[in-house]
């Protein structure tokens, strides 16, 4: 059932919500000024002729008296005409400047808010030591700035420990596999052990690769979500995949798939790190070549224009649903043993494809294949290739 969206509303800012406010503000002034200018040009006395019957001799003064009246009535009209439309041209100038002095009131004081936004803004992950360190006096602007800086070194705390981490598991966990692998060694290495005893050695060491194996991932994996990335370099992937096909050709003969490549050797540049780049290729071709049925098929297409740069793996196959393969990117999620062909996949390998994409700013798509199979796409933002880049 398909959901209808709303349409999106105008966004707002504070900034003209503050326009709007002092001009409205300031307009309404203008026009209490001129009301009250208006209340005192009005508000002058009428004169009346007296009353009663004049006596002739000051019949001339009284009509004397009407005319002046009948003049200074017509005058007074004419300046309440120019009244009001020196008013209303008043008005509209008033109101031009309301919204210009509100625009600038309010710049004025958004102006430190924007500076922390901007200074917030350039701070990520590589840089988490630097702080924003406000030079102003104690107000709101300066508490909500020293909010932040106590949260960036609460995160610096929490990434350093978390590096930590990695980096003490990575020798901490692989050493008692060392030593496994050491005391099946020795074990096989008896005059004349016995069959079980190989037997058993050699399912171990299947054992013990799947559990390197999906440590390996965990350790790809928090590398990538936690760490920075290792030093950057403009790298092809079509290269990437030609290596990693090359690597994987006795398990494609072995099944018997047929690889459409499409030339994709010095194809599709990008920036980034060699090491979690190649193991994201890596990781895309090992889930064509492991997740696939005997004799099918692996199409490879790397391709690049100004802006992004794609590496697209499709594969044949059963049909899937295409809800479970949208959660294939998420750590331990599998479509099922019908579809792993050995069975031995640790659910990281399109997390992990997942997590170094988007640590290049990049993303993956996964798609199930209407006539059956999956489509892998991987997007990252494109490199020129300069002369004498590195592969």
């Amino acid at each position: 059932m398909r959901t209808l969206r709303r349409p999106a509303l105008p966004v707002r800012t504070v900034r003209q919500r503050f326009t709007a406010l002092y001009g409205a503000l300031f307009f309404l002034s203008g026009v209490a000024l001129l009301a009250l200018t208006n209340l005192v040009a009005f508000g002058s006395s009428k004169v009346t002729a007296p009353i009663g019957n004049p006596a002739p001799q000051q019949a001339a003064t009284q009509q004397l008296v009407v005319q002046l009246q009948a003049q200074l009535s017509e005058m007074r009209t004419a300046q309440s005409r120019q009244l009001l439309i020196g008013s209303a041209v008043a008005l509209a100038v008033m109101a031009v400047v309301s919204v210009v002095l509100g625009r600038f009131v309010a710049g004025r004081v958004l102006r430190p808010l924007r500076t922390i936004t901007a200074a917030t803004r350039r701070i990520s992950a590589d840089n988490l030591h630097e702080r924003l360190a406000v030079p102003r006096p104690a107000d709101e602007v300066k508490d909500l700035a020293d909010t932040i800086d106590g949260l960036l070194e609460r995160l610096e705390h929490s990434f350093a420990a978390q590096g930590r981490f990695v980096a003490n598991a990575s020798h901490e966990l692989r050493t008692p596999l060392a030593t496994m692998r050491a005391s099946l060694d020795v074990a096989v290495a008896k005059p004349e052990p016995a069959a079980q005893t190989v037997a058993l050695a050699d399912r171990l060491r299947t054992e013990l690769d799947q559990v390197d194996r999906l440590l390996e991932g965990f350790l790809t994996l928090a590398r990538t979500q936690h760490g920075a990335l290792p030093g950057r370099t403009t790298i092809s992937l079509g290269r990437l995949v030609s290596a990693a096909l090359d690597a994987r050709a006795d398990d494609i003969t072995a099944r018997g798939l047929t690889v459409q490549d499409d030339d994709v050797h010095d194809s599709a540049w990008t920036r980034g790190s060699r090491t979690l780049l190649s193991r994201m290729v890596d990781n895309v071709i090992d889930n064509a070549v492991v997740h696939n049925h005997d004799g099918g098929w692996i199409r490879v297409a790397a391709t690049a224009d100004e802006v992004t740069a794609r590496l697209v793996v499709e594969t044949g196959g059963q049909v899937f649903d295409p809800e479970q393969v949208t959660r294939l990117a998420q750590p331990f999620q599998r479509l099922g043993a019908d579809r792993t062909g050995s069975g031995d996949g640790s659910g990281l390998g399109l997390s992990i494809v997942a997590a170094i994409a988007e640590a290049h700013d990049g993303d993956l798509d996964l798609r199930a294949r209407p006539e059956g199979g999956l489509r892998v796409a991987v997007s990252l933002p494109s490199a020129s290739v300069r002369s004498g880049a590195p592969a």
